[in-house]
């Protein structure tokens, strides 16, 4: 079983991998090597952490026995595991992957067969929190792949989160998180509809939010969300482009059941039209600047 012992690579150091290399970090653990595309970022993070700033993924595998990544989609996925030139599966054999990005299914099944081939293991280790989670080591984790590399890399996984879900087999994970951000999206452009007409209608939104709160029209996202929304406050924790992507990942699996999913489609729109308004980067609670009047093209970044 790993241990604090173990040895730590975190390839893409973004908000959520850099803070959970510092968290590592913090545990106790070696965090050898860090890599990002932005070689800037892995620098800073180095030199703060102690770590070496990899110049190839190769050599984070190198360094490491585990490597946790956070990348951004299933392209840049497929591009760390496969890549000609570089990839993280050079001298794999005996390493163990942690995979935390929201991507398709489809990519993590496609990794842990490569990895296998190398005589590595994997595990998807879906994320359902933000930066500040990712700090504190309070994660909500849910994981896919084979139970025996879940026990094995449970003490990294305690580390990193609070709350540690064991789904099934690889894919399984990724298809919920696909769901919960489904949902979670949905909720969050309704809220900016209520909020929007509220506002319109002018009515107090602090008295508003606090009814909602009190009846059927509560949910997660007004406590997130609800206050950003009526101050425009939209610093990202989850970017609306991530949102986007990630609602776009649950309707591909509805399209291959041939299930229609019409709120989540009107929900992607919302956001691919953040992304064309410049928006993308803004807080999902952005999505709020597309509904408010007299918003819009001004929205606050």
């Amino acid at each position: 079983m790993t241990s604090t012992s173990s040895k730590i690579g975190v390839v893409g150091v973004g908000r959520m991998g850099s803070n959970m290399a510092r968290r590592l970090k913090e545990k106790g653990f070696t965090v050898a090597a860090v890599y990002d595309v932005r070689p800037e970022a892995a620098q800073a993070l180095a030199k703060e952490i102690g770590a070496e700033a990899a110049s190839t993924l190769g050599r984070v595998t190198q360094l490491s026995d585990v490597i946790v990544t956070v990348v951004t989609d299933d392209a840049s996925m497929r591009s760390i595991y496969t890549s000609k030139k570089d990839n993280l599966l050079q001298g794999a054999q005996g390493r163990f992957f942690i995979n935390c990005a929201t991507l398709s299914p489809k990519v993590h099944i496609e990794v842990e067969k490569l990895a296998a081939k190398q005589g590595a293991r994997t595990l998807e280790a879906c994320m359902a929190s933000s930066i500040t989670q990712a700090r504190q080591g309070t994660l909500y984790l849910m994981c896919g792949g084979s139970r025996e590399v879940f026990d094995e890399l449970k003490p990294v996984l305690d580390a990193l989160s609070q709350s540690l879900r064991f789904i099934g087999k690889t894919g399984d994970a990724a298809k919920v998180k696909a769901l919960v951000n489904m949902v979670m999206n949905i909720n969050t452009a309704g809220l900016a509809e209520g909020l929007g007409l509220g506002d319109a209608l002018g009515l107090d939104l602090t008295t508003l939010r606090e009814v909602f709160s009190q009846t059927g029209a509560n949910s997660r996202v007004l406590e997130t969300d609800g206050g950003d929304m009526q101050k425009r406050d939209h610093d990202c924790y989850f970017s609306s482009a991530h949102a986007a992507k990630d609602s776009g990942i649950a309707l591909a699996l509805g399209a291959s059941l041939r299930l229609a999913l019409p709120l989540a489609k009107a929900t992607k729109q919302q956001y691919d039209r953040m992304i064309k308004l410049g928006f993308g980067e803004l807080d999902k609670s952005g999505i709020a600047e597309l509904t408010f009047k007299g918003r819009g093209k001004k929205a606050k970044k």
